[in-house]
């Protein structure tokens, strides 16, 4: 099978990127990581509540991944196999810390600056609220919940990153959406 390249300028789909990475064009595996790493943290930040912990997450993410890329079975699955050890990774640093109280708020997004100063007030207090809500989760419904609600996954692909089925996935979440739903109530 011979390659072709994209016409120039045309991004080169996932696959046909991994498949150059996997055979060592390190520029290709950076577009890749362009490509990813915001979605990546994005999901950390918010299942850890942590900037840091995100960060050191997302790094290893990608470093294990370029490390391993040979033993990724198809090209196209690159995708589901980030979001897999983003959130395989992001639950064992949650297994290994002490319980936490306090939630890192410059994780959250600020409100936009030319908002009216109440609901300025009133948007950090809603994602204040919901960034706690969200750290009393568990670990396995918090990473259900934002790789649904936030990342848009199917049932399917979060029952393959989380290690069960989609029957279960679905539970997680409606669990997760009824306990957030009576957090966030004052907030409706």
């Amino acid at each position: 099978m011979t390659t072709t390249s994209a016409e120039p300028g045309t991004p080169l789909d996932d696959a046909t990127l991994v498949g150059r990475a996997r055979d060592g064009d390190v520029r290709a595996y950076e577009q890749l990581v362009l490509r990813y790493q915001g979605p990546m943290f994005r999901l950390a930040v918010k299942m850890l509540a942590h900037r840091g912990d995100a960060e050191d997450v997302v790094q290893e993410v990608f470093l294990n991944a370029w490390r391993k890329l040979d033993q990724l079975g198809e090209d196209a699955a690159f995708v589901g196999w980030l979001y897999r050890a983003t959130t395989n990774r992001c639950l064992n640093a949650i297994r290994a810390r002490r319980p936490q109280a306090d939630v890192d708020l410059d994780a959250a997004e600020s409100p936009r600056a030319d908002l009216q100063p109440e609901r300025a007030a009133q948007v950090s207090g809603q994602l204040a609220a919901l960034n706690a809500a969200l750290a009393e989760l568990t670990p396995e419904q918090r990473a259900c919940w934002l790789l649904r609600e936030v990342h848009g996954r199917s049932y399917e692909e979060i029952g393959e990153v989380v290690g069960a089925n989609a029957t279960a996935v679905r539970g997680r979440i409606a669990r997760a959406r009824a306990q957030l739903a009576e957090v966030m109530k004052p907030w409706r």
